[in-house]
């Protein structure tokens, strides 16, 4: 039966303070919402069993992300696009930032929190066990005060948390304490977003010297509550990873969860995916470990060449020559993160004739032709990172032409946008969001995007 807008009540008070009072007044009476992604399936099923509403959307105390030396502190109203979208989180914590981009579609991922997704608790949650790898503390708010309590231990049942009726998660802290962890994830659904998960996996792994030194595994959808594979992490670690140890980790991991059979799937399947998905995970790792070494040798290539001929090498990652003649003095750079540290470091020191010149060598998005100008790598890699946009539909291509066209007339410069990984309406729906920016604003964001973009094609370039 579907539920009558008359039988509720909605309140949306204007300060945090205000709300607080509510909940503490009436206890277990008011069910705060964000979003509402999750209350809006279960108002027009007819069963939302809560009758009193109070909107916490427009908090502003819940929509800030606060970066200090040593953590990130994310407000609890912060959306999965807001996550999405963050540089630091995309950089420091990839596990959180792809979880999000599978959460629902566009219009979802606009609305959904990750407060909303903490405290709504269902264990087929996308972020949840990302969460549970970061050592993620919340910030828990009420009339009687604030409180911290770790992430580890807030789910205490299927859909059941530490969370006092009259208290609200007001953030989620972080730890900057992972940059040298590989971050692996995966979603096994019927699709990879809008779609309830039937396994995921997330996954943080670090190596010394060949040995596993830290390993860290989480999974939802295989318990009551999102949940560590303690066991199976405390075999891996201070091993090589081989194939002797990967399939006892496999065995070790299926046995560890406790899933059920249901409508998406069974026990049987979910338990077998979960040893499946800890072994690629493994795989993935040692393979990563070879990598390095790999990038070691590119780097020490690069790092003998004469300044002029490593400014050319360099110089289809970003576009701009007085990066590349930066970046070419800043040698010797020994591994990967010296040299995306150099790369910051020369492109912020940069004039913006600089960075305008480093725009200039992209192609339009959805444009297949690269500048005359731009080197044969970029061109390709240009191929690469649009790749989504190539496969759009025709509506959505002449919206881009035409989102061009009015950026252009604005701004005088092409639309630039860290393609790699977005759909076409995604990167449509930035496009229009940035036409109402002004110059100073809109060239901030091109130039962080440009960062971006010289980020993800180091990468490439060490791994070529």
């Amino acid at each position: 039966m579907r539920a009558h807008p008359a039988e509720f009540e909605l309140l949306a008070p204007p300060t945090l303070p205000a709300v607080l009072s509510l909940l503490a007044h009436e206890p277990g009476e008011w069910l705060p919402i964000a979003g509402g992604t999750d209350v809006m399936v279960q108002y027009s099923a007819g069963k939302l069993p809560a009758r009193k509403l109070v909107s916490i959307w427009n908090l502003p105390e819940l929509r800030r992300m606060e970066v200090s030396a040593d953590e990130i502190r994310i407000g609890a109203g912060c959306t999965y696009t807001d996550l999405r979208e963050h540089e630091l989180i995309g950089r420091e914590f990839s596990l959180l930032s792809m979880s999000a981009s599978w959460t629902g579609g566009i219009a979802n991922q606009n609305r959904g929190t990750i407060g909303g997704n903490i405290v709504n608790a269902s264990p087929a949650a996308d972020s949840l066990p990302a969460l549970m790898l970061y050592d993620t503390e919340l910030l828990l708010v009420s009339e009687r005060g604030e409180r911290r309590v770790p992430y580890a231990n807030f789910h205490t049942g299927y859909r059941k948390t530490q969370l006092a009726p009259d208290e609200l998660v007001r953030a989620i802290c972080l730890k900057r304490q992972f940059s040298g962890y590989y971050a692996h994830a995966r979603k096994v659904g019927a699709r990879n977003a809008q779609a309830i998960a039937k396994v995921c996996l997330a996954g943080l792994g670090r190596l010394a010297g060949g040995i596993v030194d830290d390993l860290r595994l989480a999974v939802g959808s295989v318990a009551p509550i999102p949940m560590r594979l303690t066991e199976t992490e405390r075999i891996v670690k201070g091993n090589r990873i081989n194939p002797h140890l990967i399939q006892l980790a496999k065995t070790t991991a299926a046995a560890e969860v406790r899933p059920i059979d249901d409508i998406r799937s069974t026990s049987l399947y979910r338990s077998a995916v979960v040893g499946n998905l800890v072994a690629e995970f493994l795989e993935q790792l040692g393979a990563r470990n070879a990598q390095r070494e790999r990038m070691r040798q590119v780097l020490a290539r690069w790092n003998a060449l004469q300044p002029d001929k490593a400014s050319e090498a360099i110089l289809p990652c970003c576009g701009s020559k007085a990066w590349a003649h930066g970046m070419a003095a800043r040698r010797p750079l020994l591994d990967e993160p010296a040299l995306l540290a150099a790369c910051d470091e020369v492109w912020k020191g940069l004039a913006e004739s600089d960075w305008l010149e480093a725009f200039h060598s992209h192609p339009r998005i959805g444009d297949s032709h690269s500048p005359a100008a731009a080197p044969p790598q970029s061109a390709a890699w240009s191929g690469e990172e649009q790749r989504k946009v190539g496969s759009a539909g025709e509506d959505i291509k002449l919206a881009l032409a035409e989102g061009n066209r009015a950026y252009e007339q604005k701004f005088s410069r092409i639309f630039i946008v860290c393609a790699t990984g977005k759909s076409a309406p995604e990167i449509l729906e930035i496009l229009r969001r940035r036409l109402s920016n002004d110059e100073a604003m809109e060239l901030r964001e091109a130039a962080e995007q440009q960062r971006q973009i010289a980020h993800l094609r180091l990468r490439k370039w060490l791994s070529s």
